[in-house]
């Protein structure tokens, strides 16, 4: 059983945790997900409103108005969980854009925040992709309500290997070979793959890291795409309602591609790097 404390009271007693906490309440459930039927981004379907509320979009600067760059996940109120990709080489100014679905109809639930720091890995190489993670702290924290709810962090006692109902989900492109961005966000069900399987010889041959997740299809037909990158790989926990956000989106071959299914940058495995940028690594001991 998940125990899950306000923010304020975790910081006080420095107490270990699975997830992160604050006055948004407990982690990883979805409160419109009874509205939601199941379906099968690439191969993807339409998102209904609030389906995924802790992600948000990450909008930089462009001209007079803001463009789409990246997805990224909400973690604690102030604070989002994305790739370290997204921002290499930019010295622009970035926003998140949280509780949409549809970026032309943004609802009264949207909250615009300002990025204040952007904090990637010291260890990411944009060659390799490798320890592609990052974290966004926004100016102001962000109101939770039904289309805005964090997501849960897993430490290392969660086998993750053994979750099976996996979602990803994203503004990326809907075709591999198209530039346009839905307007809409879209939601894919895809499925864990074995490392070993994944780095095998007539797949990535090696490329994967050990700190990555890989998830899709063997067949390709379903993935994420560009656009997607940062966004949340989530799996739903054993018995249980809510989510853990297990993987970052972070890169693959192509989209959709035969053998060449999404790789994802594993939360559990920089879990302590989390902590340790949000300044609570020290309750650990």
């Amino acid at each position: 059983m998940k125990t899950f404390l306000p923010l304020l009271v975790l910081l006080a007693l420095c107490q270990p945790a699975l997830a992160f906490w604050n006055y948004c309440g407990t982690c990883g459930f979805r409160p419109m997900a009874s509205y939601h039927g199941t379906s099968r981004v690439v191969g993807g379907v339409s998102a209904q409103p609030g389906a995924w509320p802790w992600i948000v979009s990450i909008q930089q600067a462009v001209g007079a108005g803001m463009g789409h760059i990246c997805g990224g996940s909400l973690i604690s109120s102030q604070w989002v969980l994305t790739a370290a990709h997204c921002f290499v080489g930019t010295g622009r100014t970035y926003y998140v854009l949280a509780g949409i679905t549809y970026f032309n109809k943004p609802g009264p639930e949207a909250q615009l925040r300002h990025v204040r720091r952007i904090l990637l890995h010291r260890g990411y190489d944009n060659d390799t992709m490798s320890n592609d993670i990052a974290l966004l702290e926004l100016d102001q924290p962000v109101q939770c309500g039904y289309q805005v709810q964090l997501a849960c962090v897993p430490d290392a006692s969660l086998h993750v290997a053994e979750l099976t109902n996996c979602w990803v989900s994203g503004w990326g492109a809907t075709r591999a070979r198209a530039g346009d961005l839905p307007l809409g966000l879209q939601e894919a069900r895809v499925y864990l793959i074995d490392l070993n399987i994944c780095n095998s010889s007539h797949w990535y041959a090696g490329a994967i890291h050990s700190h990555n997740l890989c998830a899709g299809y063997p067949q390709g037909r379903i993935d994420t795409c560009q656009g997607d990158s940062g966004g949340p790989l989530v799996c739903q926990a054993k018995n249980a309602d809510y989510f853990w956000l297990v993987g970052v989106t972070s890169w693959g071959t192509g989209c959709a591609r035969v053998r060449k299914p999404g790789i994802y940058t594993s939360t559990q495995h920089f879990y302590r790097w989390i902590l340790v940028q949000m300044g609570l690594y020290p309750c650990l001991g």
